[in-house]
């Protein structure tokens, strides 16, 4: 056989997959392969055609694609997703422009490799792009380019930079399986910035995160938590496809515009099902009185969508303490840092958080806040010393909790950090009185439910994690609520289902951690020693000094039963002993 010529070339390149097909597989082999082959032959083939690409081949869950322009590959990858928002499948696509290796039925080589680790960093639904793409796309094709800075990726030696490309879906085409809750519910999307100065937007971010805050507190309504109702900022969505996406009757809009010391904020409260304005007001008001400003608007809201409430209810509630409006939108920018998930973002938000205690030492959320950069740090190993790391957590959580009883972030984080030291009923006891106070804040409940899960609870592990995710399914920090779930998986003895929640976690944000433990554990346990072995490979990678011992030790497993499966499970999956 004449051996085939071998071309080297620049070249952009789509890769894309089914997110979760084995599970899609397993639940419904006949259903999902249907489904794959429509959205092959009705979407993906002749968009390709129509963007000049060249399907170099079609794998049982995937596809990829090359194209002799980056605009042409991202248009493609834009108008497949809008295409492909029908599906019952999602899709995850990542686009990259390298070098690559043609043997005339095949490509290879570094800019196949980057494409593909960057559709593994895809949400369902999404695209991502290299930084090579986005310089020549950024200014060409209208879209809202987020930056999840520079990426450590499988069998690549430098970082990669990367962007996810957030664009508008077609009209009623959003999906959702997520039921409408029974009470009022509501989300409150992040608040327009008319200020024309783009360091204002900590500021209209911060008033609508408070409003949640101030609605969460009432047991009677369901509160889309921040983090998914503000993954919708910049999309070109409708008000119904929101609402449809996030499974609420109610959204709340509004904006904010400062001009010297005065402030303008205008809200609207639409019925999503008939797109009805409920309620619509324009405030005016001197800047220092802006918290006045969003109690007036919490207070409107609550009337508004449920009418059985008495006005004493927001007054008894009332507005604690505030801290200084300097230390607030300080401590607004380093909670968007910490929900980043990664080590560099934390360092900017330790010393932005350490900046706003300096400058007001009685600020709860700052001593909270706080208390999570040292939690996470220990936990996802951003830290040699993780013994340290908690207990500075520790302490920070309760100056936080000290300062505002009724702070129920404070609260959670307070009952994470007596989790991780073992503490295990105090920390149940914090979690309970987070969700107490507000009945609507998603992590605490998936918190809550790994707490029970580490005491030997699965059951109610099981509930209170699955509950989280539901309150907040677009959720910034559903990476670790994945996580949360698998755990309580492997406490129940379903290590197969908890192998698939903690690769959605690590899929979803890696490298979290604890997800390639509970999955190499798992893994091993379920005989699958190639594929935990994989695992234990890729937490290496990420946490090179990681053992056996050192698991037993961080993870708060409080019955023996558990810490002998976790052991049996790494050791099967290859992970050395440690001492």
């Amino acid at each position: 056989m004449a051996d085939r010529e071998v071309q080297r070339r620049l070249a952009a390149v789509l890769a894309a997959d089914v997110a979760g097909y084995t599970r899609l597989m397993e639940a419904d082999s006949e259903g999902t392969v249907a489904a794959w082959q429509d959205a092959r032959e009705d979407v993906i083939k002749p968009t390709v055609a129509d963007h000049t690409g060249k399907i170099v081949k079609l794998t049982g869950d995937g596809f990829l694609v090359e194209f002799q322009t980056v605009q042409d590959a991202v248009n493609c990858a834009i108008a497949m997703q809008q295409g492909l928002a029908a599906s019952s499948l999602d899709f995850r696509i990542g686009v990259n422009l390298g070098d690559i290796i043609d043997d005339g039925e095949d490509i290879h080589g570094e800019g196949v490799n980057v494409a593909a680790r960057l559709e593994g960093l895809a949400e369902p639904g999404g695209i991502v792009i290299s930084g090579s793409v986005h310089e020549q796309v950024k200014n060409r094709i209208e879209a809202d380019y987020q930056d999840m800075g520079r990426q450590e990726v499988k069998n690549v030696s430098d970082p990669v930079q990367a962007f996810a490309v957030k664009f508008a879906a077609p009209a009623g085409a959003v999906k959702s399986d997520v039921a409408v809750s029974d009470k009022p519910s509501i989300a409150v999307l992040p608040f327009d910035n008319l200020s024309g100065d783009t360091d204002q937007e900590y500021f209209s971010d911060g008033v609508a995160e408070d409003i949640i805050t101030a609605l969460s507190h009432f047991p009677w309504f369901f509160v889309i938590a921040r983090n998914s109702s503000f993954s919708f900022k910049g999309q070109s969505l409708t008000i119904g496809q929101i609402a449809k996406e996030l499974g609420v009757r109610y959204v709340l809009e509004g904006s904010v515009r400062q001009a010297g010391d005065r402030v303008r904020v205008t809200a609207q409260l639409i019925e999503a099902e008939t797109d009805r304005h409920i309620w619509a007001e324009r405030y005016d008001r001197d800047l220092n009185d802006i918290f006045a400003v969003q109690d007036e608007i919490t207070e409107s809201v609550t009337r508004a969508v449920a009418p059985e409430l008495l006005a004493a209810e927001m007054r008894q509630a009332g507005r604690r303490d505030t801290p200084k409006l300097d230390t607030w939108t300080q401590v607004m920018r380093a909670h968007s840092l910490i929900n980043n998930l990664t080590p560099e973002d934390s360092r900017a938000a330790k010393i932005l958080l350490e900046e706003a205690i300096a400058a007001d030492p009685s600020s709860s959320m700052a001593h909270a806040d706080l208390a999570t950069v040292h939690l996470w740090s220990g936990i996802y190993g951003w830290t040699a010393d993780t013994m340290a790391a908690n207990l500075a957590a520790v302490g920070s959580a309760e100056t936080a909790v000290d300062l505002d009883s009724r702070d129920a972030w404070a609260r959670t984080v307070l009952g994470w950090t007596k989790l991780f030291s073992k503490r295990h009923e105090e920390a149940i006891r914090e979690l309970d009185a987070a969700i107490d106070i507000n009945p609507n804040l998603s992590i605490a409940h998936s918190v809550l439910g790994v707490t029970h899960a580490f005491s030997g609870n699965a059951d109610i592990g099981l509930r209170q994690t699955e509950y989280g995710i539901q309150l907040s399914p677009r959720d910034s920090l559903l990476s670790i609520m994945y996580g949360l779930r698998g755990i309580a998986h492997f406490a129940a003895g379903d290590y197969a289902e908890s192998v698939e929640w903690g690769r959605r976690s690590v899929e979803r944000r890696p490298p979290i951690n604890v997800g390639y433990r509970i999955i190499a554990a798992s893994l091993g346990l379920l005989g699958r020693i190639d594929e935990a072995r994989e695992a234990v490979r890729e937490l290496l990678v990420h946490m090179p000094d990681m053992t056996i011992q050192a698991t037993i030790r961080q993870m708060p497993w409080k019955l023996e039963e558990h810490l002998q499966a976790v052991t049996d499970g790494l050791r099967a999956a290859g992970l050395p002993e440690g001492d």
